[in-house]
């Protein structure tokens, strides 16, 4: 079930709110219990096989968190339960996520042909699982303690707000609003805003983006253009920023409506003058999530130099191959993992002495290019691209669909990167503090035709569930 549907705005979340709110506040658990139903109705909306995998998670993860708190308590580590907690974890994740990619790399490097059943990827199965290991490490630390309520982990584990695309919450972070959560009508309203605010860029912006990036890669060879190639890519960089920060709006307000107060997840990466900086506001959570149980636990940067390149080139690999079962993650992590190294240990001190317009440039190419990487997972139509982009193979410099894209696309995309800035909302923060009113105008309308186009229109993927 996708937020930006019919059946979710006007049947779901209607429903699981009333059945919510029309609980006392006293009944906590009954609450609770209503956010475990919704969100296991919802997990299984589109796969109801997969919430039985679901629910053992719940299960595994909460009896082995206790363990590890009853071994510590009788004196012993816990070392070995959560050692046999993270396998199961990770093969679990690694048996739906990369079996297929797997046997295919195996097939090709053996020249044998294998056969094997593909299988379904469980939505969500890469955010809920890095979910129940960050516990099950916090638990191990002593930085938090054992939930001893199964009900009240399963409610953490599942939150459907959260589920499918994140942004990652860890345990730490909600303990306590799992039990005890402020409401007032004042937060609702904040998230209900919140939410239409993600809902307008996933359904205004990131759909028709994606629409007009579609296009362009559906081109025949002979009609890709340089300047075309370079409007696909600028169209797909914008779609999944809106796609994932509108997802991640939408979580987050959605989060506020249940009383829950999640990180943020994106703060403007597009504005960023570095590489370093861009992963300091893209997907947040994620980046947060390996800084804790990856990179420091390897050593982080309190090592020599070699074993810090080393331990940055691990994370980054390891961050591409999260994002999907295909070797072009892996290439963009190792991409982004190659320049992270750069910018600390060769160009990083004169690229800040750079004019602020020019770091930002660099930047903005760095992470362009990127996206080639990330969105082609052929590996020889990938290459293809990145050469069409830079003229290499006879592309033309510009043609008639290169026209055709500016003049029924060059507004959209000049309106996305104005919108990729925080100056809009400041400039919108400004006037809702003199006029409520406009605040609640703006969402209506915003609601109203992101409703219209979710009716009249057909694309509506969101590129972060095959995560």
């Amino acid at each position: 079930m996708l937020f930006s549907s019919v059946i979710f705005l006007f049947y779901f979340l209607p429903l699981t709110l009333g059945l919510y709110y029309v609980i006392p506040k006293r009944h906590r658990q009954v609450r609770n219990a209503v956010l475990l139903c919704a969100s296991l109705l919802f997990y299984s909306w589109g796969e109801p096989v997969y919430v039985a995998l679901m629910i053992y998670s719940i299960v595994f993860n909460y009896a082995l968190a206790l363990q590890i708190a009853r071994e510590q308590e009788r004196g012993g580590s816990g070392k070995h339960a959560l050692v046999f907690a993270l396998i199961v974890n990770l093969f679990i994740l690694g048996f739906f996520k990369y079996y297929g990619f797997a046997m295919d790399t195996l097939n090709q490097i053996s020249g044998a042909h294998f056969r094997y059943s593909a299988l379904a990827l469980p939505i969500g199965i890469s955010f809920y699982t890095f979910q129940a290991m960050s516990y099950i490490v916090d638990v191990y630390r002593g930085t938090v303690r054992p939930q001893r309520n199964l009900l009240t982990f399963a409610v953490y584990l599942s939150l459907f707000p959260q589920l499918i695309a994140g942004p990652i919450v860890k345990y730490r972070d909600v303990e306590h609003q799992l039990e005890r959560r402020r409401h007032s009508m004042q937060k609702f309203g904040a998230g209900a805003e919140r939410f239409i605010l993600g809902l307008g860029k996933k359904v205004l912006l990131a759909n028709n983006l994606g629409a007009l990036y579609a296009a362009v890669t559906a081109l025949p060879a002979e009609q890709a253009s340089v300047a075309s190639c370079w409007i696909g890519i600028l169209a797909y960089t914008f779609q999944i920023y809106f796609d994932f920060s509108g997802y991640s709006d939408m979580a987050i307000g959605l989060g506020k409506m249940f009383g829950f107060e999640f990180n943020e997840n994106f703060n403007y990466p597009y504005i960023s003058k570095t590489v370093t900086e861009f992963w300091r506001r893209w997907h947040m959570s994620l980046s947060s999530w390996f800084r804790d149980y990856v990179y420091i636990p390897l050593g982080g940067n309190r090592v020599t130099v070699p074993r810090h390149v080393f331990n940055l080139m691990i994370v980054w690999a390891l961050t591409g191959l999260w994002h999907g079962a295909s070797w072009n993650f892996v290439l963009w992590g190792v991409y982004y993992g190659v320049l992270l190294v750069l910018e600390k240990y060769v160009y990083g001190e004169r690229l800040e002495r750079a004019p602020a317009a020019v770091r930002h440039l660099y930047t903005m190419l760095i992470v362009v290019i990127g996206w080639v990487f990330f969105s082609i997972t052929d590996m020889t139509q990938m290459l293809a691209y990145l050469g069409s982009m830079f003229g290499i193979g006879g592309a033309a410099l510009w043609n008639v669909k290169t026209l055709y894209f500016l003049r029924s696309a060059g507004g959209l995309l000049a309106v996305s990167a104005l919108l990729s800035t925080p100056w809009p909302i400041r400039q919108f923060d400004g006037f809702s503090r003199k006029a409520s009113v406009l605040t609640t105008g703006l969402s209506m309308i915003v609601l109203v035709v992101s409703v219209s186009y979710l009716i009249y229109g057909s694309y509506n993927p969101f590129l972060y569930f095959r995560f």
